[in-house]
């Protein structure tokens, strides 16, 4: 093994970190990423910064928090000032592409403020959030939403998949009776495999491009983000894996009938989404999980793949490789369907990293315990590749010097952040728009939410690992609240707002003018 000349950067979207084997699922089959965990470096208590794929992909790809950058909700556009991993790491000589999802909402009107340029190289890469489209697709595209030139789409019709967008009709539908479609958006038909052939989905299909991304790249250094669509809804897999697992593999939800009683107002208005009250039913989790298993062990057998093409390149010797995704899915564990509420099933992600360098020799196989986050890999990229880290802007902490055998960053809590403002709970409970907020403070043993205008939430992970006691009224844990909004408080002082000048340029600065002829307060 070499040094870091590249980066593979792979997201799989909405996948719990216990759905993969080498994090303890008792059925679930992921070789592959086993594999590539026996290379690296397996991070058990890795969080997202949000737990919804805007902000939480907003945070990865500018290394700061959601309260810094903005992007707080899906909808809501990342402002051009933000600089991303691909402005910092281009300027590097790095190539910085996406195969996949990002997204990733564009400041429109700052760009026109700017006078930027929609179709100019600045205007595209401002749009995707600094990668070089070599190909995006979010994975969401409505029969009425204008998506029929998607690229994926075209590929279908080439192959003879029929109609105006073959992402729903084929990608994501199955056949009924009669050859009636059954829509993937309706979960009763995730049994059902899809009517793509297992070669042309979208899993497949991203795999690929990948792979002639790689190829067109050549000897130059790259970082690519190979960012999987699935196993995110619509949860629609193609034959053998919509039925590769049965409802003997669905493990017990973890929820419990006390969490029904007076629970917290927003815990208890997310119970009852839609989403919360369709997964409360069991039929309906023996229905989904064994196709959401299904999408991932798909995702394994791609990256098993991608992996022979890329030691066959003799790109393993020099690529360091990142796997995680931007959050969770609860899937029916609390009475919760989807993600946002930051029980570990949705803020807790996987995150594995093997860097091919002899340095990380001594840390190869390893578990790491210690607490870190989603903004943590930027400033690890940018040190891969010899780089200083801007202090004055990114918000993580490096994870390089541990995985090459030095000490942990040394969090003592990571945060997360949510912004519920588009959701029913906010209008269920009469909350503002800007008062919707929610944010998580996850110290070693302790867990505590806050939420404007409501009180707090606290579980003792040491006695209570299934998060199924709130403690957050309890009177005799006053001192464990108190500790722990302060350290939410000291969190919010120290967010990085002096972005355009760095601290060694302030030390060179003269803090006395009067050489220079200013005379300042003199008699």
């Amino acid at each position: 093994m070499g040094g870091v000349r590249n980066i593979l950067f792979i997201m799989a979207d909405q996948l719990r970190a216990d759905y993969l084997a080498c994090y303890g699922h008792p059925h679930i089959k992921t070789p592959a990423i086993d594999r590539l965990a026996k290379r690296g470096v397996t991070f058990t208590r890795a969080y997202a910064n949000a737990t919804i794929c805007g902000p939480s992909r907003m945070s990865f790809y500018t290394g700061r928090y959601p309260s810094s950058h903005g992007s707080t909700w899906n909808t809501i556009p990342l402002r051009i000032g933000e600089i991303t991993m691909g402005e910092f790491l281009r300027a590097m000589g790095v190539r910085t592409a996406l195969a996949g999802k990002t997204h990733m909402a564009a400041d429109w009107s700052g760009m026109a403020r700017l006078g930027m340029r929609m179709n100019s190289y600045e205007g595209v890469l401002a749009a995707q959030c600094g990668f070089e489209p070599f190909e995006r697709d979010d994975g969401l595209h409505l029969d009425d939403g204008g998506y029929f030139e998607l690229r994926y789409n075209d590929y279908l019709r080439e192959r003879g998949y029929e109609g105006g967008n073959p992402w729903h009709t084929a990608a994501n539908s199955a056949w009924g009776r009669g050859r009636k479609l059954r829509s993937g958006w309706l979960m009763r038909n995730a049994k059902y495999p899809a009517i793509v052939a297992e070669e042309h989905s979208e899993t497949a299909y991203m795999t690929n491009r990948a792979m002639d991304f790689m190829r067109e790249a050549g000897d130059s250094p790259w970082c690519l983000h190979l960012s999987y669509i699935k196993p995110h809804w619509p949860y629609m897999a193609p034959a053998p894996y919509h039925d590769m697992y049965g409802a003997d593999d669905v493990i017990a939800a973890n929820r419990n009938k006390s969490e029904k009683r007076d629970p917290h107002p927003v815990f208890g208005a997310y119970m009852d989404h839609i989403e919360g009250r369709t997964f409360s039913r069991e039929k309906v989790r023996q229905t989904v999980i064994p196709a959401y298993m299904g999408l991932i062990r798909q995702i394994d057998d791609h990256l098993k793949h991608l992996f022979a093409f890329m030691k066959k390149q003799k790109l393993l010797d020099n690529t360091l490789i990142v796997f995680t995704s931007d959050h969770g899915d609860f899937l029916g564990d609390h009475w919760l369907g989807e993600k946002e509420l930051f029980f570990d099933a949705a803020a807790r992600i996987p995150l594995i990293v093997a860097d091919p360098d002899p340095a990380a020799d001594k840390t190869r196989g390893k578990k790491c315990a210690d607490l870190v986050e989603a903004i943590d890999l930027l400033p690890t990229f940018i040190e891969a590749y010899g780089g200083i880290v801007p202090g004055h802007i990114l918000e993580g902490r490096s994870l390089l010097t541990y995985i090459r055998g030095g000490k942990s960053p040394g969090r003592e809590a990571a945060v997360s952040e949510l912004d519920y403002c588009f959701r029913p709970a906010r209008e269920k409970l009469r909350v503002a728009p800007d008062k919707a907020r929610a944010w998580m403070v996850r110290s070693k043993r302790w867990k505590y939410i806050r939420y404007e205008g409501f009180a707090p939430q606290l579980y003792d992970l040491e006695n209570d690992p299934m998060e199924l006691e709130d403690r957050g009224r309890d009177p005799g844990l006053e001192k464990i609240r108190r500790e722990h909004e302060d350290r939410l408080a000291e969190w919010s002082l120290n967010r990085k707002v002096r972005v355009t000048l760095p601290n060694d340029v302030v030390l060179r600065v003269p803090t006395e003018w009067r050489d220079q002829g200013i005379l300042i307060g003199e008699w």
